[in-house]
């Protein structure tokens, strides 16, 4: 017997983080978490720090050559990442 108010798990879950805003913070770990996965192992070993602040994603590069080829890919990084997430997480790259 079922009862009206019964729903899915999964809708449950969004519904409370919608509730306590908690699925920005959500995208933005599931971002950061993707970035090994989306611009591969060479560049994940060469990241020293990654975080989130007003739409922009701060990235800190250990290698200076690795830095100037990346922040001329700047817009598919961002496209790739948001892809990742299936949500519009970022706006831009900021590369340090």
């Amino acid at each position: 017997m079922k009862r009206s108010n019964d729903q899915s798990l999964g809708d449950a879950i969004k519904e409370f983080l919608q509730a306590y805003r908690l699925e920005d913070k959500l995208n933005e770990t599931r971002l950061i978490a993707s970035w090994e996965k989306v611009l591969g192992k060479l560049v994940a070993n060469h990241t020293t720090d990654l975080y989130i602040k007003n739409k922009i994603l701060f990235v800190k590069i250990d290698s200076a050559a690795l830095r100037n080829e990346l922040s001329y890919a700047r817009e598919k990084i961002v496209k790739a990442l948001n892809k990742a997430v299936n949500a519009d997480v970022i706006d831009d790259v900021v590369l340090n």
